[in-house]
């Protein structure tokens, strides 16, 4: 009898720790300052690392934080995935140096073709291989890096043909080079520029894969598998404020988001339909620049936002935050794509 009074007490505290989300980080460059949009300092990345060593943040490959949430498995309650796009060099040559030292897993999603044009900014096929012994995984970012939704007088046909090479070609060249099982379970996709349009995300899925962006917010069960999120750190937003506001995230409780296409084709500025599942106080949403949007509200968990002037081009997101009854803060967010 005290055995099994032990053991249920032992699963009910790992199921009261448990969690249904995790934060997923990502990056492009490292101590490149020359372009600050897209890199972070090592400073900044270190004092990072750091943070989640010394708070005992569990640390997983991203395929396994996504096989979790595909699953609805429970995750230890401080999950993270730290990911790359664009396998840029100094990934290798800056980063690799301090997530080995730390023995924590990272996710670099690759373009192909710079990698076997043997570009002096990306990385190479050998140093891949090197990363893999040590924790590294190389998942899929398209073959050339090009924008995937439908160009201006591209048929769809063409359209679809494509962004079909573009993903394909990629994911041959990542197994013939780093091992037939090299993004396979699951398949994942980064959208390039993070952007899509909504026939984009049916094709990729279409394919097989589970797809990212670049639309800031923490990932959970209930979280699109066409479209994951994942909060960018550039310099601007790596501040150890900044850093640590986004490691408390949540999954604002989101029952029906609407629309789910991205592309503004007319009714600029758009406006977003959201059903929390719940009732949450203390709602607000803003434009990637902090800007507020108005809220009108229908009923106590649904609510119509929308920005008071037209979005300009390429892009911007309405991210939408409260306060949690744990000191965190519940966060989602939809990428609007701006047609010049």
């Amino acid at each position: 009898m005290t055995k099994i009074y032990i053991l249920l007490i032992t699963l009910l505290i790992s199921d009261a720790f448990a969690s249904s989300s995790a934060v997923v980080f990502m990056y492009h460059r490292f101590g490149e300052e020359r372009y600050p949009s897209t890199n972070i300092t090592l400073k900044q990345f270190e004092y990072q690392l750091n943070y989640l060593k010394e708070n005992n943040y569990t640390v997983w490959p991203l395929s396994k934080v996504v096989n979790y949430i595909h699953q609805k498995k429970s995750l230890p309650p401080k999950t993270v995935a730290l990911s790359m796009d664009d396998a840029y060099r100094s990934i290798y040559t800056t980063a690799f140096a301090s997530l080995k030292r730390q023995g924590f897993p990272f996710s670099v999603f690759v373009n192909t073709n710079p990698i076997d044009n043997k570009s002096k900014r990306y990385l190479t096929w050998e140093q891949m291989r090197e990363m893999a012994q040590h924790g590294g995984e190389f998942l899929n970012h398209s073959l050339s890096h090009d924008y995937l939704t439908p160009k201006k007088d591209e048929a769809e046909d063409m359209w679809k043909k494509r962004v079909t090479k573009e993903v394909e070609s990629a994911q041959k060249r990542l197994q013939e080079e780093l091992g037939s099982t090299t993004n396979k379970n699951p398949k994942l996709f980064s959208y390039p520029f993070g952007e899509y349009s909504e026939k984009t995300a049916e094709l990729v899925s279409s394919l097989g894969y589970i797809a990212f962006t670049q639309a800031s917010g923490p990932i959970g069960f209930e979280s699109d598998l066409r479209a994951l999120s994942r909060f960018p750190m550039a310099e601007t937003y790596a501040t150890q404020k900044g850093f640590l506001t986004k490691l408390n995230t949540l999954p604002l409780p989101v029952e029906i988001s609407s629309p789910f296409e991205p592309l503004i084709q007319k009714n600029n500025p758009p406006k977003l339909y959201i059903k929390l599942k719940y009732p949450v106080k203390n709602v607000g949403c803003y434009l990637s620049n902090g800007e507020p949007l108005k809220i009108e509200w229908l009923s106590q968990n649904e609510f119509y936002t929308r920005a008071k002037e037209p979005l300009l081009p390429p892009r911007n997101r309405y991210a939408c935050t409260a306060p949690s009854s744990d000191n965190k803060t519940f966060w989602y967010s939809h990428l609007w794509i701006v047609n010049d």
